[in-house]
């Protein structure tokens, strides 16, 4: 049997671990029956996703992969009200939990995938994001899962596709290890440049960084690293 004969030997291997952990609380199981069908971003396997469509009057669209609980893509939509937030993740219990933040904020202006971003990703025009958000992605420790990492060449491809001329990248791990790995490969990617001049470029937080719960139980082996690249 090649490729061709069976579809699911294309697909990509996941970057992600387990979607589901604890039951999710009654008050965010409500959630996902109301307001995620409200909110959430039309299926990209269907075909394209125009974020002009989710939110015609948005004056820029940023892009969260793997946003957790919610805390980060929460806070920076209440910041910017007028930039539509996409945030992906496929772990039903931190979309539940962004749900949450959601409601509680009332904020208009951001739009669910609760599935693998590289869907999303692909289905997204050129050059219609500007910012995309990638912050402590699983590092996938052992060599032999490495090939599990997000950050791969065709995946920083696809996302320097997406970024218009101008727009940011954004990539925190608080790994040594992946942050190697990612500014190996962030690097080599046609058309990104790295914005760093200095250590402190790396090592001290952007001035519009949130801190979450996640972050501050610093289970990785350094401090964390910011890569920020530019699209050219």
């Amino acid at each position: 049997m090649t490729a061709s004969d069976n579809p699911h030997l294309d697909r990509p291997l996941r970057s992600f671990g387990r979607i589901k952990a604890r039951p999710i609380k009654p008050r965010q199981a409500a959630l996902m029956d109301t307001l995620l069908p409200a909110i959430a971003v039309p299926d990209p396997k269907a075909g394209a996703v125009d974020p002009r469509a989710l939110m015609p009057d948005a004056k820029e669209v940023w892009l969260e992969i793997g946003f957790g609980g919610g805390e980060h893509m929460a806070a920076q939509a209440g910041r910017r009200p007028d930039a539509l937030v996409i945030g992906c993740e496929p772990f039903l219990n931190g979309v539940a939990s962004a749900l949450r933040h959601v409601e509680e904020g009332d904020l208009k202006n951001v739009r669910i995938h609760a599935d693998d971003a590289r869907d999303l990703v692909d289905a997204l025009p050129d050059a219609s994001v500007d910012r995309v958000l990638i912050l402590f992605p699983d590092p996938w420790h052992k060599a032999r899962h490495n090939k599990r990492r997000l950050i791969q060449d065709e995946t920083t491809q696809a996302l320097a596709r997406i970024l218009k001329p101008g727009g940011r990248l954004r990539f925190v791990t608080d790994w040594k290890d992946y942050a190697d790995w990612a500014l190996e490969r962030l690097g080599r990617t046609p058309g990104l440049r790295w914005l760093a001049d200095e250590a402190d470029d790396w090592r001290v937080a952007p001035p519009d960084h949130v801190v979450t719960r996640y972050e501050e139980k610093k289970l990785g082996d350094t401090p964390p690293i910011f890569l920020e690249f530019e699209r050219e």
